[in-house]
């Protein structure tokens, strides 16, 4: 946002430049108009003098004019030129700009839709976590309960003892072993 509220602030001061090279252009062009009121002024005046020497007068004054109205139209030419080329490479600097913009916003567009994806996959993994727990409990309690059966079958065979304390696993697995090797010993004795 930073970026493009910066582009922006380089965009809207190229547009002023641009402006004040025009009103410039346009102050020359009054410049000129008003020595053109100014030479009328002057061929008036010396409508006043004798024919010859209005003659000679108003070509001297025509030439001196001529001159200096070349010399204007020449600064006013090359100024009008730089004006020109400065405003073609203002204009490129703001297209420049303003698809510096488009891709700030475009990237900024990316940028977002990628975050949405991780939030979403994010909550998928929450919502499948949570699931895996519920059924990591469920295993856990039917494990419990078949162990707690193992467990009340193992000790409540003839001859068993009801355990102290906590059994671990493999205290039943052996209670259970021994068991299994009773039996099938006395089955070979019956046999």
């Amino acid at each position: 946002t930073g970026a493009i509220s910066s582009l922006q602030r380089q965009i809207e001061i190229q547009e002023s430049e641009i402006r004040r090279i025009r009103s410039e252009k346009e102050l020359l062009q009054k410049q000129l108009r008003k020595r053109e009121v100014q030479l009328q002024a002057v061929s008036d005046k010396f409508c006043s003098l004798t024919e010859e020497q209005r003659q000679e007068e108003i070509t001297v004054m025509m030439q001196k004019e001529n001159h200096n109205l070349h010399q204007v139209v020449a600064e006013q030419e090359s100024q009008l030129a730089e004006q020109k080329k400065l405003i073609t490479e203002l204009q490129e600097t703001i297209s420049q700009l303003r698809a510096e913009v488009v891709s700030t916003r475009l990237h900024l567009l990316r940028e977002k839709q990628a975050q949405k994806e991780i939030q979403s996959r994010a909550e998928a993994l929450e919502h499948k976590e949570l699931q895996t727990r519920v059924t990591l409990e469920l295993i856990r309690s039917k494990f419990e309960r078949y162990r707690n059966k193992i467990i009340q079958a193992t000790f409540s065979a003839e001859g068993s003892r009801e355990p102290q304390a906590e059994l671990t696993d493999e205290e039943v697995l052996e209670a259970m072993q021994k068991i299994i090797n009773e039996r099938t010993e006395l089955q070979k004795k019956v046999k």
